[in-house]
């Protein structure tokens, strides 16, 4: 095992803590910018440096294709490739190969998809993504998993729970570099509860260094969403990293985080500033409002970072969809966002005061008290009191 984490505070089932990694110590709740290709689009690794970035997610399969794992490890793995000193997780490849790929047929054997460089069949085996992953470098990766949208039911959410498991065996086996690189294993089971903890059992038998909560924040809704999160979070080792895949929304991440688990990927806030949105304690602010075209403030008055500091919205308003600058203030923004949003996790719960912030963070995003049910049903669960936070409460 290549990482220590340890627990420095609690509330309830949220926790803080700092997980050393061989490249970075970084403190949990933590969100992880997601670079495709090696690469935040727009941004420098100086920039996501600057913003407080800790751990960066790299796409296996995006990365396989191009510039290929063989090269990365020639050049002396992802870390000294792409110029990033800090953690790297990357994912097995199995969601590309399903969400972007036509005719991906999942077999005992692997994943077999057509090649988009000459459209021929090709195989991907639990063995083979982990050896890529292990010539890529990344301080965490994943096992490769049977990818079933949530959204789906019967038998097939079975199989691939149980054939998840079955596959986590053979990661392990071909994890050639377990000193240097952590495996963690994910969680399927759809949104059933025996299924799940089956999973979860299974997986927590086999000792490893983390485990992620996978096969969510596919359009499932948020009721179950939440539900799912907090069983598997109660049944996961309290020693151990808990990682809930694809979850973006600042919202989403404050519940999860008072559910307890610790990390967070997704591509929704560099993405949702491509099309002109930028995140604020609000919610959202869309820069291509006409509304925004002579507006000379900040995105957020409340923020520090280097573009609330020196351009207003009409400014980016002007550029947002036409110029690239556009969109990359607006990423280097709402990455600065989920990183303060980060530290401010982390910090309230070290210094006794999470309740408060989560309660705070909600008021600014509900002010009119009109909380979703899910929240105040999973604040419940989670030990926090957010009665002053809704009108009527408890209502829809």
């Amino acid at each position: 095992m290549a990482l220590r984490f340890e627990v420095l505070a609690r509330f309830n089932r949220a926790r803080a803590a700092t997980l050393t990694l061989p490249h970075f110590e970084c403190n949990t709740p933590l969100f992880m910018p997601v670079g495709t290709q090696g690469t935040i689009k727009g941004l420098t690794t100086n920039q996501l440096e600057d913003i407080g970035c800790q751990i960066i997610l790299g796409n296996t399969y995006h990365l396989a294709l191009r510039p290929t794992s063989e090269l990365i490890d020639e050049l002396g793995g992802l870390h000294k490739f792409m110029n990033w000193p800090r953690a790297l997780l990357t994912d097995s490849g199995g969601f590309q190969m399903v969400s972007l790929l036509h005719l991906a047929d999942i077999t005992e054997k692997g994943v077999t998809f057509q090649s988009p460089v000459d459209g021929k069949p090709m195989l991907l085996t639990p063995e083979e993504s982990i050896q890529i992953q292990n010539r890529i470098g990344a301080d965490i990766i994943m096992a490769l998993d049977d990818v079933v949208k949530t959204t789906i039911t019967g038998p097939r959410i079975e199989e691939a729970m149980y054939r998840t498991l079955r596959w986590i065996d053979r990661c392990i086996a071909a994890h050639k570099r377990p000193n240097e690189q952590n495996l963690f294993g994910i969680v399927q089971g759809g949104l059933d509860p025996v299924l799940r903890d089956i999973c979860v059992r299974g997986l927590v038998d086999r000792k490893l260094p983390g485990y992620a909560i996978g096969g969510l924040a596919g359009g499932e809704d948020k009721d179950s969403f939440w539900r799912v999160v907090a069983q598997c979070t109660a049944a996961l080792p309290d020693d151990k990293p808990r990682y809930v895949m694809g979850v973006g929304y600042p919202l989403d991440i404050v519940v999860c985080s008072a559910l307890g688990a610790d990390m967070y990927d997704c591509v929704y806030p560099t993405r949702t500033a491509r099309f002109g949105t930028a995140l604020v304690p609000e919610g959202v602010l869309k820069l291509k409002h006409n509304a925004m075209a002579e507006d000379l403030r900040p995105i957020d008055a409340t923020c520090t970072c280097m573009v609330c500091k020196n351009y207003t919205r009409a400014y980016i308003h002007s550029l947002v969809t036409k110029d690239a600058m556009g969109s990359q203030l607006l990423s280097y923004h709402n990455l600065s966002y989920m990183m303060r949003l980060s530290r401010d996790l982390h910090l309230s719960i070290v210094h006794g005061r999470f309740p408060e912030y989560v309660r705070g963070f909600l008021q600014k995003m509900f002010p009119k008290g009109d909380v979703p049910q899910w929240v105040c049903n999973a604040m419940e669960v989670a030990g926090i009191d957010i009665s002053v936070c809704c009108a009527g409460f408890p209502h829809n």
